[in-house]
């Protein structure tokens, strides 16, 4: 086991990524990186990291920002149950921790959106404990080099992943980073799950699999999740150049972002229209935009009003809904995280 954690160290330091930007014992900046990287690749959140971190330098930044600047920066990233977690955990460790974040793994678990891997690797990377992590890519390099054939869906195939996966922790809690960070590594750029780049890995001495010649066998495959077809409407309400806004509610597909009027039906956006005098035999039907979420195929529907401002006041669309909504300038479009098709609809 301990040969497994010395080649991994020694190929991390001469040939691994060390010079990302997150590559620091700061605790916050760690944990921001850890958070984009769930489900995220590295050259996406390059990209996002650097301009959040401008926006908020310290936990104390994060945690007294508002939710609506959070999920701003946040737009195009995805998964934005992630940035509201972000959002609220920050404000935990400001309320609850006096602004410094908890040392051990089981005190990070505690924090909104953290989860066993995720707190394991902060812990090793800014407070070097002997920490085990077990993500997507660490799962494929422990299947493969120890032969780990089991239902990935089963809890006690998991068990037994954990149990591996801290057996081959190094000795030295100053090697953690570098371990942790080779895992990390090893999976994302040789270790593969199409086309694994066996002659050059460290591990293809020990690799069972690859001396059973099971490397595209293991690991086992999820099923694939089944994916739902939605077809929704979105009704751009145009005054004066500005779209009108609501944002979404704290739960459901776009939780918290802002956006334009969003209907399950056609008639659903009829009887709003009519509902607040809107001329809807004016609207015109712009083309269908297709949109993926994880679990979900998108069919989108937009219609376009464009009204002026005296009708709309008269009949009292403003004052109705002023409470749920805003009108938006294009030049203020930025500071209003939305759905990425809508921003790029509106771009247009």
């Amino acid at each position: 086991m301990s040969t497994f954690s010395t080649r991994l160290i020694r190929w991390q330091r001469q040939h691994g990524r060390n010079s990302l930007p997150w590559q620091t014992r700061d605790p916050y900046r760690v944990w921001l990186s850890e958070i984009m990287l769930q489900q995220t690749q590295v050259a996406t959140v390059l990209d996002y990291y650097p301009r959040f971190l401008a926006a908020f330098p310290t936990v104390q930044a994060l945690a007294a920002a508002s939710q609506d600047q959070v999920l701003s920066l946040w737009a195009g990233l995805g998964y934005y149950s992630r940035a509201r977690n972000l959002h609220a955990a920050a404000q935990q460790i400001v309320q609850q921790h006096s602004g410094a974040f908890p040392p051990t793994r089981a005190e990070l678990e505690t924090l909104k959106g953290v989860g066993r891997s995720t707190a394991a690797a902060i812990a090793a990377f800014a407070y070097h404990q002997r920490e085990a992590i077990l993500d997507g890519n660490v799962k494929r390099v422990l299947c493969r080099v120890f032969a780990q054939d089991g239902d990935p869906a089963n809890k006690a195939f998991e068990r037994q992943l954990w149990a591996l996966a801290e057996s081959l922790l190094p000795s030295q809690p100053g090697d953690m980073p570098a371990y942790t960070q080779g895992l990390m590594d090893l999976g994302a750029t040789l270790c593969t799950r199409s086309k694994p780049r066996c002659t050059e890995c460290p591990m293809q001495s020990l690799c069972q699999a690859h001396a059973q010649n099971r490397t595209a066998e293991l690991p086992r495959k999820k099923s694939p999740a089944a994916v739902q077809q939605q077809t929704l409407y979105w009704l751009i309400i145009e005054q004066n150049h500005a779209i009108w806004l609501h944002k979404r509610p704290q739960h459901g597909i776009w939780a918290g972002l802002w956006c334009a009027p969003t209907f399950n039906s056609l008639a659903e956006l009829q009887h709003f229209a009519a509902q607040h005098h809107l001329p809807f035999h004016h609207a015109t039907e712009l083309p269908i935009i297709h949109h993926r979420l994880t679990h979900r195929q998108l069919e989108i529907i937009p219609y376009h009003i464009a009204a002026d401002s005296g009708s709309l006041k008269a009949e009292g669309f403003n004052k109705v809904k002023a409470a749920t909504g805003e009108w938006v300038s294009p030049q203020a479009f930025a500071q209003y995280g939305m759905p990425k098709p809508l921003e790029k609809l509106l771009a247009k």
